[in-house]
């Protein structure tokens, strides 16, 4: 779906963001990618619509080169949720701001009406369809946003540090969201520091320090990885690390999830569903 090669990009300011970086995100994938701050994480997405074209090398969205396709063109098949949705919304009202990209890529009115429900539907924002988008909390504003992307139902969703801001019960929701839109058939991108909220999804994960790509591969793998979790400045999941310290007990080190933790106690005390 997504092809990086060899790519490189300098800010105006002569910052150097990405330095050789080459991937492949296949259609339908889940890819996490993660790094410490000015990794190059949120720098790379913006490649994948094209709102920062590449200083050397070649972005290809399905097989068509970024650099002979418009912002317009390309969002069309890449929905970018920005990290702060303060950069994204601009309607008066919720039900406005869903509809914008609709119309601007030439819905009709008849379907606009039906996707904006189905959307605030899908988010449970339909109580708020009439309110300002900003007059809601932050939580609120990330679901508009997202809402407002999902609209158009892009074939790649990229969502940029969906967890920032919010509490558990609003991640399991996400959690839930991401999978179902994935096993839908549609490619998900995530840019995050949330090592426990990758734990849980267990994607494919793309490690990135000082602009490079440093590890491609399973979240268990690269979780477990002490020099790459180290070389990227990122601590592994707190499950990974107590386990870590129990090791001489004899139990795996490569336990990500609360329910492989139940799973091992149900096994040791040799009672299934009950801990």
């Amino acid at each position: 779906m997504i092809e990086v090669k060899d790519i490189y990009f300098t800010y105006p300011s002569g910052t150097e963001a990405l330095s050789g970086v080459s991937c492949t995100i296949r259609d339908q994938e889940f890819v996490a990618i993660m790094g410490e701050n000015g990794a190059g994480k949120t720098t790379l997405v913006k490649q994948f619509n094209g709102i920062l074209k590449p200083t050397k090398g070649d972005v290809l969205v399905n097989g068509v080169n970024t650099r002979k396709m418009s912002v317009a063109q390309l969002s069309r098949e890449v929905g970018l949720v920005f990290q702060n949705p303060d950069h994204q919304l601009f309607s008066e009202t919720v039900e406005e701001e869903i509809a914008f990209g609709l119309r601007n890529f030439g819905f009709k009115d008849s379907e606009v009406l039906g996707r904006v429900s189905w959307v605030l539907g899908l988010l449970g924002l339909e109580k708020y369809r009439k309110a300002s988008p900003f007059m809601l909390s932050g939580g609120e504003r990330k679901r508009v946003a997202l809402a407002a992307v999902l609209a158009w139902d892009p074939r790649v969703i990229v969502l940029d540090e969906p967890t920032i801001g919010q509490d558990h019960a609003q991640k399991e929701r996400l959690r839930q969201f991401i999978i179902k839109v994935n096993a839908e058939g549609r490619t998900v991108v995530m840019v995050t520091h949330d090592v426990e909220f990758v734990a849980d999804c267990s994607p494919r994960v793309i490690l990135m320090s000082k602009g490079r790509i440093i590890a491609d591969g399973d979240a268990r793998e690269i979780f477990n990885n002490s020099a790459l979790m180290s070389k990227s400045s990122i601590m592994p999941p707190q499950l990974t690390q107590l386990l870590r310290r129990l090791s001489d007990l004899g139990l795996p080190q490569t336990v990500l999830t609360l329910d492989e933790i139940k799973g091992l106690i149900d096994d040791c005390l040799g009672v299934k569903g009950r801990v």
